[in-house]
């Protein structure tokens, strides 16, 4: 009797499904699962310029230009953005379209590891959208490792009515004077900022480190709050390009003395028309005996998004790339950022400073082969081809 008495409380807390589970043949029903959480949105519209939101926790988001600056669209600049959200991943934004109030996103690492270095990270997404997921947001917390902080850039598009080669180069420039203006609070070394593209975002990346000159010129007015703050990158990375401002079919610009080092990489001959951009990028630099210009061209390895003989389709940005040598090429740039004094103590004159110092005070390089030699300010990147060869793959 003690025995019941004890077990009946027991199984009706149990409960009649509970004793039916425990039955030899009846298979209890999972639980539904919970919805995901922390999902990120865009802000709502308001009469205000819209405010955009951050796309990773933790980030500060500032915009680019006051309200009101001619750079903006009055008629556009209270839209929201749009996120396309991963169909896989819970919470995961694959892109974002329709960006009227450009922005910078900073996430900054701990004190203790601070190499006072920053990354403001471009997208691709063929200036149709930003792929702000695999080419922006995952590096957060790989950067954070090394003690470097993260900057996502979020630029205007192609397909909201923007000239990619005038308004979101505008942008990339800007973000790099806004990064520097905030150095001191953000505990960044002024020094150490430096800006990554990935295909249509070197589109952008490669001008700022090429044009900067002539932007801060621009944007010289007493009004302005940045100005007198240079837009000059302290380093480049070039990732898979698009086409740079050195592409055959462009009137190449003069290659100012103190252009900043640049890291290339892109896929080979599977990768074929971004393989040309960025060997072009890479020849203009050599040409001119840029220092500290490092290259890497893969064998194996195609533009994201690419088709793949197992049906499947090149993934981009940090991914392992199905275990081929490409999909290591961030530790290349770790390496080359290491070698250059990047992941020093901030406030410590990096290599990358001293050698530009040092090449600014040497003759310019003459025509013609040889080290030391090159084509001259804004000369010939590459050997001439025949018309059909110089004809690179469309941008993805």
């Amino acid at each position: 009797m003690r025995i019941i008495h004890h077990a009946v409380p027991m199984l009706l807390a149990c409960g009649l499904p509970a004793l039916i589970a425990q039955q030899p043949g009846v298979r209890a029903t999972l639980p539904a699962l919970p919805a995901a959480q922390g999902i990120p949105r865009p802000g709502p519209v308001t009469d205000a310029p819209y405010a955009p939101q951050p796309i990773v926790a933790g980030g500060i988001v500032v915009p680019l230009f006051p309200p009101g600056s001619p750079y903006l669209k009055a008629d556009k600049v209270k839209e929201a953005e749009q996120y396309n959200m991963s169909g896989a991943v819970p919470g995961r934004i694959s892109s974002i379209v329709n960006i009227h109030n450009p922005s910078i996103e900073i996430h900054l690492v701990e004190r203790a590891i601070n190499t006072g270095s920053v990354v403001i990270v471009v997208a691709g997404g063929g200036h149709n959208t930003l792929n702000v997921g695999g080419e922006s947001a995952d590096f957060v917390p790989f950067f954070y490792n090394y003690g470097i902080n993260t900057v996502i850039l979020r630029n205007r598009l192609r397909r909201d009515g923007y000239n990619a080669q005038t308004d979101a180069v505008y942008d990339a420039q800007q973000a790099v004077r806004m990064v520097r203006a905030y150095a001191k609070e953000w505990n960044i070394d002024p020094a150490r900022i430096g800006i990554m593209g990935f295909s249509a975002g070197a589109e952008l990346a490669t001008p700022a480190a090429v044009l900067f000159e002539d932007f801060d010129k621009k944007n010289s007015d007493p009004s302005d709050p940045l100005s007198g703050i240079s837009s000059r990158p302290d380093f480049v990375g070039v990732i898979y390009p698009g086409p740079t401002p050195f592409a055959r079919n462009r009137t190449a610009p003069p290659i100012p003395r103190n252009v900043p080092p640049a890291f290339v990489v892109c896929g080979g001959s599977g990768d074929r028309g971004h393989a040309v951009w960025a060997m072009e990028y890479f020849s203009a630099m050599l040409n001119m005996s840029v220092p500290n210009v490092e290259m890497h061209i893969y064998g194996n390895g195609r533009h994201p998004g690419d088709p793949l003989p197992d049906g499947s389709r090149m993934s981009g940005g940090l991914t392992d790339r199905n275990a081929i040598p490409y999909g290591t090429w961030q530790y290349r740039f770790i390496d080359w950022f290491r070698d250059l004094g990047f992941l020093q103590k901030p406030g410590v004159e990096t290599k990358a400073a001293k050698d530009i110092a040092v090449y600014m005070t040497q003759p310019l390089p003459t025509n013609g082969p040889g080290p030391g030699r090159g084509a001259g300010r804004g000369g010939p990147a590459v050997p001439p081809a025949s018309p059909a060869a110089a004809q690179p793959a469309p941008i993805k």
